[in-house]
Formats: C-alpha cells, sequence, structure tokens
C-alpha cells in the first residue's frame, strides 16, 4: 500500500477544486453548486487550469454567476469576459454553449440544478439531463462538477476518472492490476475512510488523485518527445 497517507496527498496536491475558487458545492445556496456547474465548464475544455481558473475569476469578478446574469450578459459581453481570462481559442464557441445551456436550464429546471437534481430518476439519468442541457456538455464536463457533489446529491456517483485511477496505482492505493472503475471507487473510499477521513471529504482525495494523474501524464509526454 501507499506510503502516503491520504489526508497528506490531498495537503500535499491540493483539495477540492472548487475550494481554490471559494466555492462550497455543499452550501444551503443553491447559486453555490451553479458557480461550480460553470467553472466544470470552463474546466471541461482542453484547456490548461490556470487559464480556466483566471476565466472563472474574470466572472466571478463581474458578477457573473448566476443562469439571469449569463442569459443578460449576452453573447458579445460573455466573449469579452473569456477574453479577458484567457480564453481565446473556445470564447465564440463556449459563449454560445453557456447562453444555451442557461436558456435550458431556466426553461426546463426553472433555472435551479437541484431541481434537475431532483428530476433524475438514478445517477445515470443525473448525467444525462446535465449533458441534455446543451451541446459540447460531455462525459468530462460532467465528471468534474459530480466529482465535487459526491456526498451533497445522493445521484451524484460518477465514474472515477481514469487519471485518479492511473495515480492511485501509481501511488499504491491500488492494485496494479485493478481495471474495474467501480471496484477501484469503492476501495479508494475505504483506504479514505481507513485515514480516519469524512464520506463528504472524499471529493479532496480524487481532486488529488486527478491532478496527480495530470502530473504523471504530462511525465509520460516528455519523455516520449525525448
Amino acid at each position: 500500500m501507499s506510503s502516503i497517507p491520504p489526508g497528506e496527498l490531498v495537503k500535499s496536491r491540493g483539495g477540492p477544486y472548487s475550494s481554490a475558487l471559494g466555492i462550497d458545492p455543499g452550501a444551503a445556496d443553491a447559486g453555490e453548486r451553479f458557480k461550480w456547474f460553470l467553472a466544470a465548464v470552463l474546466y471541461g475544455t482542453r484547456i490548461s487550469e490556470s487559464l480556466a481558473t483566471r476565466t472563472w475569476r474574470a466572472f466571478a469578478d463581474r458578477g457573473v454567476l448566476t443562469p439571469d446574469r449569463i442569459l443578460a450578459t449576452g453573447w458579445d459581453g460573455l466573449v469579452g469576459i473569456l477574453d479577458a481570462g484567457g480564453y481565446v481559442r473556445y470564447d465564440y464557441k463556449t459563449a454560445t454553449k453557456l447562453l444555451d445551456v442557461c436558456a435550458a436550464l431556466a426553461r426546463d429546471y426553472g433555472g435551479s440544478l437541484d431541481a434537475l437534481h431532483a428530476a433524475a430518476a438514478d445517477p445515470r439519468d443525473l448525467e444525462t439531463r446535465l449533458k441534455a442541457l446543451g451541446k459540447g456538455i460531455g462525459d468530462t464536463t460532467v465528471a468534474i462538477f459530480l466529482r465535487e457533489l459526491r456526498g451533497v446529491w445522493n445521484k451524484a456517483e460518477p465514474p472515477l476518472s481514469p487519471l485518479a485511477l492511473a495515480a492511485a496505482k501509481s501511488l499504491g492505493y491500488l492494485w496494479p492490476a485493478a481495471r474495474s472503475a467501480d471496484r477501484a471507487l469503492a476501495r479508494l473510499q475505504q483506504v479514505w475512510a481507513a485515514d480516519g477521513q469524512s464520506a463528504r471529504g472524499f471529493a479532496g482525495f480524487e481532486s488529488a488523485l486527478v491532478r496527480e494523474g495530470l502530473r504523471i501524464r504530462r511525465m509520460a509526454s516528455r519523455h516520449r518527445a525525448d
């Protein structure tokens, strides 16, 4: 098994991505969950974490953090915010995506992600409904979003990220031959609990593993380039 206790890994690699943005997805205020959804949309594109973070802060600085504010800002205004954050490569496409998603959320669920969750029959239906909000909301965005809703929404049970799985095997939390993401997730939850950690805090462990998985992937890419 790993010589690094899970709690120590979180301290060294960083906890939930939402925490770094000052967002609390588990808060009573449903607006916090939309803030995190907006961040997940930005992180879900093939762009650097630092640029996605900077772009989310550009939205926050302008107070454009609700479906109504996004719709009121309009396409040109959203492109301006995205460009201010450095999201230039995907500015037009993302502005359109955000408008489509917020319009669908307002039309079908009264602008509430909590209402969307309540309408879902089970975890897979929840994922389907989120993806149905608009073109470009795919598996990656949904997984990023729901990963930090574990223990908050009872239907938030996304599959373990391949990055987290690779990191968990590399660090010794799982056997190298582990293949089943569902079994691996259950095992990692046991490892987390055995370290004296709360179930609500598991998202931090997953996020730390994802960061480690990204580091491993970058190193592998450099070796291939050499």
